[in-house]
């Protein structure tokens, strides 16, 4: 079994840290005595995240997780600024609504430089600063969506795995050293993320705010009860977190039943057509 790894005196950088799980993860990992390098675009969000982590040494970075060059850019900041980083969250994400024959493909393009090509350049560009730690941690934000893919989803779902095969390769490429993996699927958290989704053009609106509707009451969990749940599996040096009893069920009905799952999860969720 994995050592414990220690927040108290750990260096974190997490992405998407202005708002939902990003921004409460910030602020009990201060509590939990860790400094933190925070990003976002949104400037205003990510100074309410850094007054409620008052304690904690922050650095504020506004960035688009797009530019590659800001990411290389964001490496030298954080290094000099804080001198090292034991724990990156790579948290940030964006969501797509509409059918993929209803999707434009720059959405989708969009959709994956921020959800899952983010992730490969954060970690690559953090890689060497992490490797020189006695003991540090990448995390990983997949979904229930890395688990399962449902109509509707093919551009989320396409992102979400992905980042979860990228996350188990590197996890059995760095096996045995003291850079551990932690893949994340988070279930139903009550975030902004439905209604900031981007929709495909020409949708009826009456339509995408009565789908935004269906989709949020399975939104029941709050952030702070799901940093919870991540802040003890990374503390555990988890491989994996599935946050929320919902998600827990899913991924037992869909290891039940790979191929047929969205049947019965479609029909217990009260989604058939």
């Amino acid at each position: 079994m994995a050592q414990a790894f220690a927040l108290s005196g750990a260096v974190g950088l997490v992405t998407g840290a202005a708002s939902g799980i990003g921004a409460a993860l910030a602020v009990a990992l201060a509590r939990r005595g860790c400094d933190l390098a925070l990003v976002d675009r949104d400037a205003e969000g990510l100074k309410a995240t850094e007054a409620a982590a008052a304690g904690a040494r922050v650095s504020r970075h506004v960035l688009d997780l797009v530019d590659g060059e800001a990411i290389l850019a964001l490496k030298d900041a954080v290094e000099a600024r804080h001198g090292r980083l034991s724990l990156l969250v790579n948290n940030a994400g964006v969501a797509l609504g509409g059918t993929f024959a209803e999707t434009d493909l720059s959405d989708f393009e969009w959709l994956m430089d921020v959800n899952f090509r983010a992730t490969v350049r954060m970690t690559h560009a953090f890689l060497p600063l992490l490797r020189r730690e006695p003991a540090a941690q990448i995390v990983n934000m997949s979904s229930l969506y890395g688990l399962i893919a449902p109509p509707g989803q093919t551009a989320y779902a396409a992102s979400k795995f992905a980042v979860r095969g990228f996350s188990e390769a590197l996890r059995h490429e760095l096996a045995g050293s003291p850079l551990g993996v932690t893949l994340v699927h988070p279930g139903g958290v009550a975030t902004n993320i439905a209604r900031s989704a981007r929709h495909p053009k020409g949708l009826d609106a009456a339509a995408v705010e009565a789908g935004r509707i269906a989709f949020e009451r399975f939104l029941r969990l709050s952030p702070e009860a799901a940093a919870a749940e991540i802040l003890r599996g990374i503390e555990r040096r988890a491989p994996r977190i599935v946050v929320g009893r919902d998600a827990r069920r899913v991924a037992l009905i869909q290891r039940l039943m790979p191929v047929g799952y969205w049947r019965l999860i479609a029909r217990l969720s009260g989604l058939e057509r």
